[in-house]
């Protein structure tokens, strides 16, 4: 079975801080492909790259060499102003905090980005997102007489709002009950399922993962393995066998 085409790949990507003795390489030589109508999650241990190849995906990171693209649009070849307009235009983003601005209601938060492009939504397209995050009655509420998982369902909807060709999540239960977190996880899987939306999810929950198509594991700045259809165990499995790896290479060390 052919791979449908990338929404995002990156290729050869290396992201370092700093120098000399306190150079750390964060990502090292990099390549992978993020299929088009698919749920990826990006997991592995603390320090292993996970959130820095995303954001160097979702172009809120420049990397230090090598190349990223969203469809084929080599973002490395766009200035700031079109660089803005891409992020805008064709990436969303969902993040642990919510970040959602407080003082304004949920409606506000989810049409927040479409206003500042000074463009309207597509009105089918938006009823189709609230009634998919279930939100029509709260739509009024401020942040702070939302719940947690009511909060986050507001950023998953303003993300979706544009209808983007990627949507970047990171660590999106991360902030939720189970139960709050088990909602969230639904509403993804559901527009990729549904409405053939991308997501990528960087997480470090086995229950999360178990939503995706396709894990990706990363360590120390290296993609090690990828599993596909992915239940908890299996997660469980890989991640407890990176674990014990890291372990004896501190021991040896």
């Amino acid at each position: 079975m052919t791979s449908p085409a990338p929404a995002a790949r990156v290729v050869n990507l290396t992201k370092t801080y700093g120098a000399g003795q306190a150079r750390v390489v964060a990502l090292d030589e990099v390549s992978v492909e993020l299929y088009r109508g698919e749920f990826t999650a990006i997991m592995g241990p603390s320090g292993s790259g996970k959130s820095t190849l995303m954001h160097c995906a979702a172009a809120l990171d420049t990397a230090t060499s090598g190349s990223v693209f969203i469809g084929d649009t080599d973002l490395s070849q766009l200035k700031d102003k079109e660089l803005t307009r891409l992020r805008r235009d064709q990436i969303g983003f969902v993040f642990q905090s919510f970040n959602l601005v407080p003082t304004l209601t949920a409606e506000e938060n989810i049409l927040l980005p479409l206003s500042i492009a000074g463009n309207k939504p597509d009105q089918e397209w938006y009823d189709t997102v609230i009634d998919t995050v279930g939100l029509g009655p709260r739509l009024k509420h401020r942040p702070n007489e939302l719940s947690g998982g009511q909060q986050q369902r507001v950023a998953v909807a303003r993300a979706l709002a544009s209808r983007p060709s990627i949507v970047f999540a990171d660590e999106p239960t991360g902030n939720l009950d189970s139960r709050s977190g088990a909602e969230v996880l639904s509403l993804l899987r559901r527009s990729v399922d549904e409405f053939g939306q991308t997501i990528v999810m960087v997480t470090h929950d086995p229950v999360a993962a178990a939503y995706t198509d396709r894990v990706i594991f990363l360590a120390d700045g290296k993609v090690v393995d990828e599993i596909r259809q992915p239940d908890r165990e299996q997660v469980l499995e890989h991640m407890t066998r990176m674990d014990s790896r890291q372990l004896d290479a501190v021991v040896a060390d």
